[in-house]
Parts: C-alpha cells; structure tokens; sequence
C-alpha cells in the first residue's frame, strides 16, 4: 500500500450527522493516504490518567512513557467523530499519530475512525455514527461482540 501525506486544505471542518464538528474529505483521496496528524501536548503516564479521570477523552496512548493530550486549540483532528465502520484509522509509530484512510474516500464524505476505548465505563459513551452494525458504544473492535451480548442479554 502506498502512502500519501495531503495538506490541511484536503479536509473541511463543518456540522456532523453524528456528532458536533466533523471533518469531511474536499477531494477524492485514495486508500493509505494521511490526512492529518492527531496533534496534542506530550504528557506522562500519570498526567495522562489525572487527565482522563476528569474526563478527557482526547488522550491517546503514544508509547510506553508518553501520551498525547490532542485537547488542543491547534489539534483540528480532534473533531473527527467515531465509527463502528470507520473509514480511516489512527496510526501510531510511538512519536506521531497519522490519520489515515483505511479505503479510497469521496469528497464529502465524512472521515471517521475507531477511537478504540477499553470496556471500562462503556455505557458512559454511547455511539451515534448511526451505521447498520452500530454496537451502540464507543469501543475498540475487539470488544464489539461483549458489548453486543450483554447489551442483548439485558434488553
């Protein structure tokens, strides 16, 4: 897979059907290409844990010494909205996150991503991307089949 890094000019930011602000793909961008990195404020460990028990939820994991509060004024990527089915996926090597197209993207269409959550807490972030497998939360994939059979179980 070949790999193409756009310009901020290839995304817009506007109203979402899922969620607040979106971003929004302006041109057709082919499978593998970053369209925007996942900015934020290097912090540790135990100021990442402080930041998401007081209820960040931009906070992704860099390495094992760091993570990246993207909490920031200066961080657009920020707006992306969660997908069951999403389109892109975060993209860590341990000192930068790239978003990046997981298909070939239309323009206008809208760019989401797995934010990847643990089970912890779940039903406190239900999902809206409105998808046909929508699990109802905002989990990893790997937690998609619990979610689904205890939320079945207790319906």
């Amino acid at each position: 897979m070949s790999t193409h890094t756009i310009t901020g000019e290839q995304i817009t930011f506007r109203q979402s059907h899922i969620h607040g602000s979106g971003g929004f793909a302006a041109t057709d961008m082919p499978t593998g290409t970053r369209l925007i990195e996942y900015r934020g404020e290097r912090i540790d460990k135990a100021e990442a844990d402080r930041r998401c028990e007081d209820g960040n939820p931009f906070v992704f994991h860099l390495n094992e010494e760091i993570d990246l509060d993207g909490n920031v004024e200066w961080n657009p990527a920020r707006l992306l909205n969660h997908s069951c089915v999403p389109n892109c996926e975060a993209d860590c090597d341990g000192k930068n996150i790239w978003i990046v197209a997981l298909r070939d993207l239309a323009a206008g269409e809208e760019l989401t991503f797995n934010y990847g959550y643990e089970l912890v807490d779940y039903r406190d972030s239900p999902c809206l991307c409105g998808t046909t497998t929508c699990v109802g939360y905002i989990v990893a994939e790997e937690y998609f089949e619990q979610v689904r059979l205890e939320t079945t179980v207790r319906a």
